[in-house]
């Protein structure tokens, strides 16, 4: 949601800190919060003028007309207005239908004043502009602003002046005050420009000799210009509407909204209620909400949310959860029903989100079962066959009634079911697999003979491109009525690969001669090639990083579809806009500021481009073009026909929604000419008049159906084209959101441009106004399909349609990935690994989440033990690994690797190449004993054979024994890291016949001579033997192949890093040059000079 309201005080101290005016602006920061919590003798130290000054008190909880309702105490001192708050604090209130607890309230000075110095002023944002509108008589009975206030437009990019404002809009003003009232209402309009604001009104604005005074105040910000305006906004709270509480389920999902690139919405209406939605996409969500609320369901409806734009699973199971966590905290006598609905998805893989509320349904299976809860599933999209699959078993496995149905069953048809006003089927059918529609049955990999590309009600034609008309001179370009054709050429900015692939496959199945797709941008990489498939062939299309490259290369190019993030849209859109051979650009991005909007669609209303989107999934045109990812993935560009035209043009706001319409049309007519969806923003790039002026001037278009909703007055327009006969065609439509007016509170549905500011943006009151002016409106959307199918056998009983015969489209083969995920193909894997998996929610080390590692605390020993052994090891293995690394980081700088790392960083090289350097040394003869020694003391032990014989046997082979001997230490002068780890090791080992052993080995060897000792290399290698053989963990066999594969000589690599990595730091802060070795240290030993 974009239009955001903000409390009065938040309001108040926006204005106070920014606004920038000559008028005195009083009373500055002086207002005081109350709630149930507050200090009253603390609140008087931080406010002492309320101890002095007369007092306003008044509740600040979005509620309209608070003078009128008696909620405001008027010239009290302090006592006065704590005995008002007793009467009032915490009480329940009725505002209209809604019913409220008064909890916050707001006090400020009382300001004398008289009627006459009581002023009205208010701007809002329209699609053109923003609208000031001024009243001279301001206050509780200021009655119909909007008949009687002045007002001016400040359009898109335009200022406001001091002049404009006198002359204007302080026309009834006296002249003693039109200075003081024009500084400040310039000053106000900037302060609503740079907040990003989109409502602001003042009621009463008071002029007195004094200065201005701000006595009420109401205001929406544009929540999406967050990124922009944080520095000043500060961490801003959006308060509930007044009569719905703020519940944290409600905050918790709002946090993972705000975390995800998904969208993710959720508000409690009802918590008591039976009736419960987990609805996939921003305007099926609304209609499912319509479709129980036409069938009686409101007042049990519990909740309104939707999950879109391909969230993941572990997601999914976190919004699924916290639903069904509400839903089964009350009983309910009649039982509860949950909806888990859907339109057909575009791009969202429809089984991985299953997966995430399956998991859920599991999690839940005990309080579903006792709160006697059925769940029925319609969905369609990428994979929803194994999706819907998978749901049923759950179903069948936990024993909880789940009816699953597929796009077979019309969208809102369940509700009906789960409300009881008709039938479940025992068995729907099932639509055919989405591999029955793709895998290529023939041999052949040429490019299929051309089909069908004409609509199914027109001869084809050899060119059905309409260029744009030329404007006269000094006026608006005029926009192109057909935007694409067989031919058009686009650039994606962005990598969205998927997206361009589906584009590419989309233009095989059409039988188009070359690829849709020109050329990527993408300015975060230098220009390359990225591969692709043109059916069976692969080919590789060109990658920009900057725009102009890309402009110049492809002048052919006239379509932008731009995937750039709501951050870069606005940049990127208008830079498109510079070149001359664009005409229309798909913006996709959510979140982009109105604002920022409103400039874009002034820019492309002067240069006759056309706009799609924002927050849209974009458009499609069968047999010619699609964007991006609409129409889905090809099995649903299959089944609902879009690989060639019909008769039938349709305009949606939503994605989602756009996708439904595609089955619904090819269901009930002989399918889509153009579909394309504006986008759910309260300013589309293109209006809906837009597209149906288009289909109305194109022959091939026969019906128009139009899917509206809440919000806006854009539906007016075609009310209006009906009557002053510039639309002909039969138009149907249906506007969604007719559930808002039932509510009792405002709700905001997943659209930003989904709220009604006034009466006639209800849909209620838009779907009349539609059915008057002669369209063909339902009487739900349930019903949309019956009338379209209607509409559709007149014109072919009139003859306007003449249905074509059915052609074949031509196969395409399937993505490897994809069929892999479908579970059609199997390849053995290149890689095989069984100690960790990172592709999930959550890393997971050998079976352990990494959540565990850290709630267990196994620290760095036992994550070793995870990934090195494959076993959760006992808390002593575990802390012995700890105390290996720790004595083996480091033995000074000068052994061999310690040595080799510092003349490597002396020498200038990085981190990696000094810390190699100095691992290479690694070997028999400095620290790779551990493995070596570990073997031998095994071999001569698990022999029987007696120190002695081992000893003598060595000497006899002229062996060394690994791990025995030490340059420095000895019997006398013993090495303390030994020690330490054998007093742990005798304490916490269970057994040590290994050491005993090796330690029986050392009584002979130091007996011979002082320094031949049990090394540290050696006793972690004979201790480890030890530790694997006897902690439980493993079998003898496996504790040997550990042994034989060299894991104990990773102890000494892995905790040798650290010292080396410790050296390279400390030569470099050192700021060590070049290291050369001193000639007297070194002997040269060269052959005399021998003469031939």
């Amino acid at each position: 949601m974009s239009a955001k309201a903000i409390s009065e005080q938040t309001g108040k101290e926006f204005l106070y800190k920014y606004i920038c005016t000559s008028a005195a602006v009083q009373n500055r920061f002086r207002y005081a919060n109350v709630t149930t919590e507050t200090d009253w003798d603390r609140l008087t130290q931080e406010h002492p003028w309320l101890l002095t000054e007369r007092l306003v008190v008044k509740p600040d909880q979005l509620i309209k007309r608070r003078g009128k309702l008696g909620l405001v105490g008027v010239n009290l001192d302090l006592q006065g207005v704590q005995e008002w708050l007793k009467e009032r604090l915490m009480r329940e209130t009725t505002v209209g239908k809604a019913k409220g607890v008064l909890k916050n309230f707001l006090i400020e000075p009382f300001v004398p004043h008289t009627q006459e110095e009581e002023f009205y002023v208010c701007i809002y944002a329209t699609r053109e502009g923003d609208y000031v509108l001024f009243h001279h008589e301001g206050g509780v009975d200021v009655g119909d602003v909007d008949a009687k206030a002045q007002r001016l437009m400040v359009a898109v990019d335009d200022k406001l002046s001091e002049d404009q404002v006198r002359e204007q809009l302080l026309i009834h003003v006296p002249d003693d005050k039109k200075e003081v009232l024009a500084s400040f209402i310039v000053g106000l309009f900037n302060l609503y420009e740079d907040l990003y604001f989109t409502y602001l009104e003042i009621n009463p604005l008071v002029v007195t000799q004094d200065g201005v005074y701000i006595l009420d105040m109401a205001a929406k910000i544009d929540a999406t210009a967050d990124y922009i305006c944080k520095a000043k906004w500060g961490d801003v709270e959006f308060p509930p509407p007044f009569g719905r509480e703020a519940y944290p389920e409600e905050a918790y999902i709002a946090d993972l909204d705000a975390k995800s690139g998904a969208s993710l919405k959720l508000t409690l209406l009802n918590p008591r209620g039976r009736i419960w939605t987990m609805v996939a996409g921003g305007g099926a969500s609304v209609v499912y909400s319509d479709t129980i609320c036409d069938l009686g369901g409101v007042d049990e409806l519990a909740n309104y949310g939707e999950y879109s734009g391909a969230p993941s699973e572990q997601q999914t199971y976190d919004y699924a959860k916290t639903i069904l966590s509400l839903m089964t905290r009350e009983k309910h006598a009649q039982g509860k029903v949950l909806i888990i609905g859907g339109s057909i998805a575009n791009f969202t893989n429809v089984a991985a989100t299953f997966k995430g509320i399956v998991r859920a349904i599991k999690d839940y299976q005990g309080p579903l079962k006792e709160h006697e809860v059925t769940i029925f599933v319609r969905r369609g999209g990428p994979n929803y066959q194994e999706g819907l699959r998978v749901m049923g078993e759950v179903g069948k496995t936990t024993g909880i009634p789940i009816h699953v149905f597929g796009t077979e069953t019309h969208m809102t048809a369940i509700v009906g079911m789960a409300l009881g006003h008709r039938p479940i089927p025992n068995q729907p059918p099932m639509d055919a697999h989405t591999a029955n529609f793709l895998l290529n049955a023939s041999n052949s990999a040429m490019t299929p003979a051309t089909t069908r590309t004409a609509s199914f009600s027109e001869p084809r034609t050899s060119n059905d491109a309409t260029p744009a008309k030329k404007s006269k001179a000094g006026l608006p370009a005029a926009k192109a009525t057909t935007l694409f054709r067989k031919h058009t050429k686009a650039i994606v900015w962005g990598m969205q690969t998927r997206a361009v692939q589906g584009m590419l496959d989309f233009d095989y199945v059409c039988s188009r001669d070359e690829p849709s797709v020109a050329a990527m941008v993408y300015p975060f990489t230098g220009d390359h090639k990225q591969k692709f498939y043109w059916g069976h062939k692969e080919i590789l299309l060109p990658v920009y990083k900057n725009m102009a490259d890309a402009m110049k290369k492809h002048p052919e190019v006239d379509v932008l579809i731009s995937f750039a993030s709501l951050r870069s849209a606005f940049d990127s859109t208008v830079e498109a806009m510079q070149y001359p051979q664009i005409h229309t650009i798909a913006i996709i991005a959510e979140g982009i500021p109105e604002a920022q909007t409103r400039k874009m669609i002034k820019m492309a209303d002067e240069k006759g481009v056309t706009i799609i989107g924002p927050a849209t999934v974009g458009g499609i045109k069968p047999g010619c073009f699609k964007i991006g990812n609409t129409g889905g993935m090809l099995d649903n560009i299959l089944a609902s026909k879009l690989y060639r035209p019909g008769s039938v043009a349709y305009v949606s706001r939503s994605g989602g929604m756009s996708n439904e319409l595609n089955n619904i049309i090819s269901r009930t007519t002989d399918g889509v000419y153009e579909g394309v969806a504006i986008g759910g923003d309260r300013y589309p790039g293109s209006t809906f008049m837009d597209h149906v002026l288009r289909y109305q001037d194109t022959p091939g278009i026969k019906m128009m159906v139009v899917l509206g909703e809440i919000g806006g007055t854009e539906e007016y327009k075609i009310c209006q084209g009906i009557r002053e006969g510039r639309i002909t065609k039969p138009v149907v439509c249906w506007c969604i959101g007719t559930c808002a007016t039932m509510f009792a509170s405002e709700v905001q549905f997943g659209h930003a441009g989904a709220c009604a500011n006034q009466a006639s943006e209800t849909a209620v009151a838009k779907n009349q106004a539609l059915r008057d002016a002669g369209a063909y409106v339902p009487k739900s959307f349930d019903e949309l399909g019956d009338v379209i199918r209607t509409v559709y056998d007149e014109l072919v009983a009139n003859g306007t349609i003449i249905p074509a015969q059915e052609v074949p489209p031509p196969t395409v083969p399937m993505d490897y990935s994809w069929a892999r995920e479908l579970g059609l193909i199997r390849k053995p894997a290149s890689f095989m690994t069984s100690i960790c998996d990172e592709r999930g929610q959550e890393l997971i080390y050998a079976g352990m989440p990494i959540t565990e590692v850290f709630k267990e605390e196994m620290g760095l020993g036992g994550v070793l033990g995870l990934l090195w052994f494959q076993r959760r090891l006992p808390r002593y293995a575990c802390q012995f690994i700890e105390m290996c690394l720790m004595v083996t980081a480091d033995h000074g700088p000068a052994v061999s690797g310690a040595h080799n790392t510092i003349v490597c960083a002396r020498a200038g090289k990085d981190l990696i190449s000094s810390l190699t350097s100095g691992l290479l040394t690694i070997g028999d003869r400095f620290g790779g004993a551990l493995d070596a020694a570990a073997k031998q003391f095994s071999k001569a032990f698990d022999s029987g054979m007696l120190p002695m014989e081992f000893v003598n046997k060595m000497k006899k082979d002229g062996k060394l024994i690994m791990g025995i001997g030490h340059r420095v230490k000895s019997i006398n002068n013993p090495d303390m890291r030994v020690q330490i780890l054998k007093d742990f090791v005798k304490q916490h080992f269970t057994s040590t016949q290994l050491l005993d052993y090796a330690l029986d080995v050392e009584k002979i060897t130091t007996s011979k001579k002082p320094n031949l000792i049990l090394n540290v290399d050696g006793f972690i290698g004979v201790a480890f033997v030890d530790l694997l053989r006897t902690c439980g963990g493993f079998t003898r066999d496996e504790a040997d192949e550990f042994v034989e594969i060299g894991a104990l000589n990773g102890i000494f690599v892995l905790g040798r890093s650290m010292g080396f990595i410790g050296h390279y730091l400390d030569q470099k802060r050192l700021k060590q040059g070049l290291y050369r070795h001193p000639w007297d240290d070194i002997s040269y030993v060269l052959p005399e000079h021998m003469s031939m």
